[in-house]
This record gives structure tokens, C-alpha cells and sequence, in this order.
């Protein structure tokens, strides 16, 4: 049985073991009755509901059901409607959920079996503006197509959207610190010399090597994308980077923010990193 304590007295570093119960209540939320308690120390009154990472929210009970549409294509103010709920509500919960994902997903990652083979890469989206560019750099392990570590950086326009965006002033690229964030963070997640597959890209071996100086490196060069799968699987009898391609069409099917030819983008970065943590977690499972 998990011990009892107050949290007004731990947060005093004080030392308190005499707690009282102190009758329940009634939560009308998910039907439940809580149990109440007091300190006879300090005579501060808490019940089981302050220790839960959902304390004080009223409408708890649709959690799930929106970690759900939000996995599923559903855009925020399309769940509000299915849910019954107001939009601000929908926001908030969005950005609780995504913090919440974020640990159930690193904490299982941690538990699961090291992984032998990975493979990673970025994906391109943009926030606001297609002259405003963003880079989702994302590792995935071969087998089981398990998402290992997600990292959103921005990145410079470049093509013909290049010269348009000088209208926003110099926009930083910083997808070598993102990539390295990620490899730091898959050190703990592989073997000490497991075996890394990506695309051609000239950046990514400087970067392996240092994080991962005994592992097996392979490149492969990129191919033409395919008319199915979001764009995102390859014109290949075989592709060797088939997991990657593969979650990277799940991405742009199940996030609506990463739609192909959609109105709902991303307004700040730090959103889109949230709603790819959801995902991410529903991904590890429920998907796979």
C-alpha cells in the first residue's frame, strides 16, 4: 500500500506521519468517491486526488477520448464538437496531454529492450507559412517500427520559396543541434554498437560517428516518393528504409497539422512537438 504523506509538510522538508482520514467526496467527473484526509501536524487537508497529474481538472473523463482523435486525423476544434466540449478546453487538455505523453513515452522507451537496428531521418512541415519551414528529425527502430525520439527544429527556406521569405528576416537553421539531441538521447535507448540506417544526406555521418563510434553506419541514396502513402513511401520493389518511410506516412495520415494539402498548420513549433508526442505514445501502444 502506498504511504500517505502531506504535501504541505513535505514541501517544508518537514517530517509528518500523523494523517488522519477525514470522511470523502463525491467526484461527479468519473462517478468516483475520493478519499479525504488531514495532518494533525500542520492541519492541512488533501485527499488521493492531489497526487494524480490530472488534479483540479472537471472534465478528466475525456482525456483518452481526445488522445484518441488526436492520434486519429482529428483536428483540435473538430474534437471539441465530437466531444462536446469548448475549444479552450480542447487547447488546454492538448497541452496537458502532450506533456503527459512525453514522459509515459520516454519512460517506456526506457523499459523496452535495447534496440540493435535504427534508422532516421527528417520530415518537413512548416509553421504558419510554407515560407517558414520546419524539420521533424525522427528515429524509429527497424523491427518493430517502434518510435525511439522525436525532435522539431526550424530550418531556412530554400528552392524558389528562398528568395519570398527574405520578407521575414534570417531565419536560423538548426537542425544540426536537433540531430544531436537525438543521437545523444538514442545512446541510451540502443546497444553499445547497434546498426544505423538513414538516407545519403552528407551532414548525418559527422554526427553518428561522434555519438556512435562503434556502430555499423549505412546510407542509402534517396528515391522518388510515391503517389501513395502521404508522399512519404518510396518508387521501390525493396526499400531498406522502409520502417522510417513507412512511420513517416503514419505521421502525415494520423497528425492533421502534417496533412499534404490541409488549413490546419502549425502556429508555434513547441505545438507541433506536443501533438507529435501524443502520437508518438498512441503510436508505441496502441499501433504497432
Amino acid at each position: 500500500m502506498t504511504k500517505i504523506y502531506c504535501p504541505k509538510c513535505r514541501l517544508e522538508s518537514k517530517s509528518s506521519s500523523k494523517i488522519h482520514r477525514q470522511g470523502s467526496y463525491y467526484r461527479t467527473s468519473d462517478s468516483k468517491w475520493i478519499q479525504r484526509y488531514k495532518c494533525v501536524d500542520c492541519s492541512h487537508s488533501f485527499s488521493n486526488a492531489t497526487f494524480q497529474s490530472c488534479y483540479k481538472q472537471k472534465k478528466r473523463h475525456k482525456n483518452e477520448a481526445l488522445r484518441k482523435l488526436l492520434s486519429s486525423g482529428i483536428s483540435l476544434r473538430r474534437a471539441a464538437i465530437l466531444l462536446h466540449i469548448h475549444r479552450i478546453t480542447v487547447v488546454r487538455k492538448f497541452l496537458f496531454l502532450g506533456i503527459e505523453s512525453e514522459y509515459y513515452f520516454n519512460l517506456a522507451n526506457l523499459q523496452k529492450k535495447k534496440a540493435i537496428s535504427i534508422q532516421f531521418d527528417d520530415l518537413e512541415t512548416f509553421e504558419k507559412t510554407k515560407y517558414k519551414p520546419l524539420s521533424v528529425t525522427l528515429s524509429v527502430e527497424t523491427d518493430t517500427r517502434r518510435i525511439l525520439g522525436i525532435e522539431v527544429s526550424q530550418m531556412a527556406a530554400k528552392g524558389l520559396h528562398a528568395y519570398k521569405a527574405k520578407k521575414y528576416g534570417h531565419r536560423k537553421d538548426e537542425r544540426k543541434n536537433a540531430r544531436r539531441r537525438l543521437l545523444k538521447k538514442l545512446q541510451q535507448l540502443t546497444i553499445e554498437t547497434p546498426i544505423i540506417q538513414s538516407d545519403s544526406n552528407p551532414y548525418y555521418r559527422r554526427d553518428v560517428k561522434h555519438y556512435f563510434s562503434k556502430a555499423k553506419y549505412v546510407q542509402y541514396i534517396g528515391a522518388r516518393g510515391a503517389g501513395t502513402g502521404q508522399g512519404e513511401l518510396k518508387k521501390l520493389i525493396y526499400d531498406p528504409l522502409f520502417s522510417l518511410n513507412h512511420t513517416c506516412a503514419m505521421l502525415r495520415a494520423n497528425i492533421n497539422r502534417l496533412f499534404r494539402k490541409t488549413w490546419c498548420t502549425t502556429k508555434k513549433k513547441e505545438c507541433l512537438y506536443a501533438h507529435l508526442m501524443i502520437y508518438a505514445r498512441f503510436h508505441n501502444e496502441t499501433l504497432i
